[in-house]
């Protein structure tokens, strides 16, 4: 069953999923999130060049992401050289992350998506990709906040519609300024649902979305899908954490995991042997009991 997609789409969707039809990438396509992880001054982290990244991402996925259906990275770093290097396996997918580290502001203080120049449809393809990733931020409850990224999701999907080329839409949220802590976890389960259900109407073939709170969200995020794939992130929590959002999600409907710093948050590090180790003994088993329960999902269909 393609779903809504077409058979372009379809074959992309298929090779970022394992052999259980199940989506297990692993995301380090972060720059800025990448850099404070690696550094704890702005000094240091300011100090850290793209070249310098782009070892630690070819780290990444050597040790980690080739265990894994697929992977996803930047086209500011680390790809094209991960490709050209031989560093990505074969049987692991690519896809090519569209939006550039941070964002703007508006004179509201409403956050606008910004995206790294020159990376279309056209040249994920050239550069060997699977697909992309687009991320947005959304604040569904003030739409005046939304009409510069909702116009990005529009005109990627038609850019990616007329190349035939996968694209997976993320959604993130943002509190507001003077809004409490209390009331944005409030309201969070129900920004995501709402934000699922935007992109929805804007035509996206997969979702990436943050762990929505609870198993009654993912529920209303999977009826909004009514098919349409839709994987749940990691947002940098820790990795217990994750593994129970993980099972919560995929028990209500979630086609897998797109995960990044739960994974390999405190594995990665300039030295490489370090690096070398924490993601081959730590990481590594993290990715594995991931899978574990995708597995377990899908073998009870």
């Amino acid at each position: 069953m393609k779903l809504n997609m077409t058979t372009s789409e379809w074959r992309g969707y298929q090779q970022i999923c394992g052999a259980n039809g199940l989506m297990m990438v692993v995301a380090c396509d972060q720059r800025g999130g990448m850099r404070k992880v690696l550094a704890d001054t702005p000094e240091a982290q300011a100090a850290i060049d793209e070249a310098t990244l782009g070892v630690v991402k070819a780290g990444i996925v050597s040790h980690l992401a080739n265990k894994a259906s697929c992977v996803l990275l930047d086209a500011v770093c680390a790809v094209p050289d991960v490709v050209d290097d031989k560093v990505l396996s074969r049987d692991t997918g690519l896809l090519v992350g569209l939006d550039a580290s941070g964002w703007d502001t508006d004179a509201n203080g409403y956050r606008i998506s910004k995206l790294v120049p020159g990376t279309t449809a056209r040249r994920v393809r050239e550069l060997g990709g699977t697909g992309a990733k687009l991320m947005v931020y959304l604040r569904p409850d003030r739409p005046e906040a939304n009409d510069v990224n909702i116009q990005i999701i529009r005109d990627c999907i038609a850019d990616f519609a007329q190349e035939d080329l996968l694209l997976v839409v993320e959604i993130l949220t943002y509190s507001l300024d003077g809004e409490s802590e209390a009331d944005y976890a409030a309201a969070f389960p129900g920004l995501i649902v709402e934000s699922a259900r935007i992109s929805l109407e804007l035509g996206s073939k997969v979702l990436k979305l943050p762990f929505p709170g609870n198993a009654e969200a993912c529920k209303q995020i999977t009826d909004h899908c009514n098919g349409v794939p839709w994987a749940v992130l990691s947002a940098g929590v820790d990795h217990e954490t994750f593994i129970g959002q993980v099972a919560t999600a995929m028990e209500n409907g979630a086609s897998g995991v797109i995960a990044g710093r739960a994974l390999w948050k405190d594995c990665i590090s300039l030295d490489a042997a370090t690096c070398e180790d924490r993601l081959e003994n730590i990481a590594s088993k993290r990715l594995r009991e991931i899978q574990a329960i995708l597995d377990d999902h899908a073998a009870r269909g």
